[in-house]
Formats: structure tokens, sequence, C-alpha cells
């Protein structure tokens, strides 16, 4: 078995497990019951994105896909934070964890 031929049935392997994966995120977009399970849904397609790009650079042999992919991770990623930002602003930025928010010195409230 040659290289080329390994590689070869690696990058059609990948591609397969890749729009595979992609089908269930979409599924997960539009049946998730919560809005954080569709905020992870789209970090999850965007990072099944940029490894589809990833592939597809490495199948043409063309390097400039390899800066797309770059860009769409900063996308991604200022995106999601965005969202998270949303969704915390949309119930009112309260905070349900048992952290303390304030600290009592000497005893005395």
């Amino acid at each position: 078995m040659s290289g080329q031929f390994f590689l070869s049935v690696s990058e059609e392997l990948a591609l397969a497990l890749l729009a595979l994966a992609l089908i269930f995120a979409i599924v997960r977009l539009i049946r998730g019951p919560s809005v954080a399970d569709r905020v992870v849904a789209l970090d999850l397609l965007t990072t099944l994105a940029i490894s589809l790009i990833g592939v597809t650079a490495l199948r043409v042999g063309v390097s400039l896909l390899l800066d797309i992919a770059v860009a769409l991770c900063l996308v991604g990623f200022v995106s999601t934070i965005a969202l998270a930002r949303f969704l915390l602003l949309r119930h009112g930025g309260r905070d349900d964890s048992t952290r303390p928010t304030s600290v009592k010195v000497g005893g005395k409230d």
C-alpha cells in the first residue's frame, strides 16, 4: 500500500465522517430543547466547517483555504461569546452559582 493511496482513503473517510457529524449537528440545532443546546450545535457546526475546509485544503493542495479556516475560527469564537453574553443578559444578568458576591469584614453585617 503506497502513501498516496493511504492519504486518499483517509481523506475520503474523513469527509464521510465529517458529513455524518454535520447531519447530526443540524438535527441537534433544529430539535434542541433549549437555546443553550442550539448555541452548542452552532459552535459544533463551525468546528465541523473548519475541519471540512482543512480536509479539502489537504485534498486539493491549496493552502489559501487554511487562511479561510483561520478566519472562520475567529468568527466562530466571537459569535459564541456574543451568544453567551446575549443569553446572560436575557436572563437578567443573574448568576445562579453559589459563590459569594460580597465579603463580610469583621463579622458585622
